[in-house]
């Protein structure tokens, strides 16, 4: 597959007006595709933002050319699964071959908000799969001009089908860090996605994903594989660490995050963010040839999509510099 490298539209830290400027801004420069992750709160409070993903999605579809996806969404807690097909098939319907379906097992700061119990980590695994076995049954057979009905351990579903369908179902990838549930993601979904870490990590990640897959006789060579890097960029590197450490210190903190509730809890926790913490997990550079080669060394292990995302709010700065300096040096 051709390597795309887009923009990742952070819907926690921009209202949604700015978000589709700079992703216009973005595809003029020489990104390709957007993806935007179903936030109900922002991380922490100063990045002041949450609007509702599928919308922007929608109007992103008409002021853009290239993918579309939400990078992630989670149709277990907030969301019944047959919901977010039907979201999901609308959007693949209104924009043919650009949209494509990111699912998660949730996090408590977005899925809590609806009450209810919050589980363990495993148990919000084996949900995320029913649900991804739910979607991809209601695409099939809508296609099929079928009902489909479901009961499951967590899930029922009424006889139905989704009656607004795109000619091809879209592409339904499994977001993930951790190498069993990236094997399961092998077997039961089209692609994987992943967020920035070491890369002897991820290079891991895609062997187990690899590993499921041709247990499933599916050719992994043939998969979608997308990560998303988090950076800090800046025309110093004091302002690039600062951005960091005020906008986006959630991707310093070294341990689970999924069961914090409250963008407040998160700010409490950042201020024990040390600089050094960010090591391996985002680059911090005025130097876009640093930058170069760490997109470089995603490119190299496999990925198809890499979608970027500068922690800074100087978007449009950065959109400029990284179309001009970077985006065009990445070897395919």
């Amino acid at each position: 597959m051709t390597l795309t490298i887009g923009y990742a539209a952070m819907l926690e830290q921009f209202h949604p007006t700015e978000v589709l400027a700079h992703a216009t801004h973005a595809e003029a420069h020489g990104f390709s595709g957007v993806m935007a992750a179903d936030h109900y709160q922002p991380w922490v409070p100063a990045q002041g933002q949450a609007s509702f993903v599928w919308n922007v999605l929608a109007a992103l579809g008409e002021r853009t050319n290239g993918d579309i996806g939400p990078g992630v969404s989670t149709p277990t807690f907030r969301w019944h699964p047959a919901m977010v097909a039907q979201a999901s098939a609308t959007l693949a319907a209104m924009y043919p071959g650009r949209h494509w379906l990111g699912i998660g097992s949730g996090e408590a700061i977005n899925e809590h908000i609806v009450g209810g119990y919050w589980p363990e980590a495993p148990e919000r695994i084996n949900r995320m799969f029913e649900a991804v076995d739910i979607i991809g049954r209601l695409f099939s057979n809508s296609l099929a001009g079928r009902d489909y009905k479901h009961s499951g351990e967590y899930f029922k579903l009424e006889s139905t089908r989704l009656w607004t369908m795109p000619e091809v179902a879209p592409e339904i990838l499994i977001a993930t860090a951790g190498p069993v549930t990236a094997r399961r993601a092998g077997k039961h979904a089209d692609g994987l996605i992943t967020i920035g870490a070491p890369v002897d990590k991820v290079a891991t990640l895609l062997e187990r994903f690899a590993a499921g897959a041709r247990e499933a006789g599916r050719a992994p060579d043939s998969m979608t594989k997308v990560v998303r890097l988090h950076l800090s960029w800046a025309p110093t590197d004091a302002e690039a660490l600062t951005n960091a450490m005020t906008q986006w210190p959630n991707g310093a903190m070294r341990f689970p995050k999924a069961d914090i509730r409250s963008p407040f809890e998160f700010a409490q926790v950042a201020k024990m963010v040390r600089p050094e913490d960010f090591d391996g997990r985002l680059v911090i550079s005025a130097d876009p040839d640093v930058h170069l080669r760490a997109i470089q060394a995603y490119a190299d292990l496999g990925f198809d999509r890499i979608y970027l995302h500068n922690v800074g709010r100087n978007q449009t700065e950065w959109i400029e510099t990284f179309g001009r300096d970077v985006l065009p040096k990445v070897v395919h």
